[in-house]
């Protein structure tokens, strides 16, 4: 890659970080003006557009990036997240799948795999590929809280606060992790009242 090109990549991050995605968006067009078959260029337009929900851009931007190298870990599982976003999990799974024949044992394309899997109703499969990220990569609040919400779906309480409680720690201000506690706490004391009227 050109001393250009990393310049102008190392740019487009910072502000992709900062949270300025059309700026982001721009500086990645500069490289495509240069070098119309780069795939990381058109991937990082994607993953910003993702950010922005601009979901048919991003989509335009992601099957480029598989136009150009089909082989793409990033773009097939950027577009698998772009699928599990709105809620087409069959799609989803397809990208997701081939992202991680490309590049295996990777946490965050499992915990997207996982999610989708789970929501298209193999939900101990799901689990199952949720449960390998979170050993790969034990402290990831996102995947943390994604096997956490699995679990309060399958009403596996316990495991469910477990790992939300986990999060708090890592993450003190986690705004999500808190109300998904409190969410536990009560679908937990409402399935135990459910129970016992059930029993009487």
């Amino acid at each position: 890659m050109s001393e250009d090109k990393n310049f102008l990549f190392k740019e487009a991050e910072q502000l992709k970080m900062a949270g300025n995605h059309t700026e982001a968006i721009s500086v990645c067009e500069k490289i495509l003006m240069d070098d119309l078959e780069c795939t990381e260029a058109y991937e990082e337009i994607g993953d910003n557009y993702l950010s922005l929900r601009e979901y048919d851009k991003a989509k335009k931007a992601l099957e480029k990036a598989i136009k150009v190298n089909s082989r793409s870990a990033n773009a097939n599982y950027l577009l698998g997240f772009l699928y599990s976003a709105i809620g087409d999990f069959g799609k989803s799974i397809k990208y997701l799948e081939l992202a991680d024949n490309y590049e295996s044992n990777h946490p965050e394309i499992l915990r997207c795999l996982g999610w989708s899997i789970y929501h298209e109703g193999q939900k101990q499969r799901g689990i199952v590929l949720l449960e390998r990220a979170v050993t790969l990569s034990p402290q990831d609040p996102l995947i943390l809280s994604d096997l956490g919400v699995c679990y309060l779906n399958n009403k596996k309480f316990d495991k469910s606060a477990q790992l939300f409680k986990k999060i708090l720690k890592i993450e003190p201000d986690n705004e999500k992790a808190k109300e998904c506690l409190n969410a536990v706490k009560f679908f937990q004391h409402e399935y135990k009242k459910l129970k016992k009227e059930e029993k009487n």
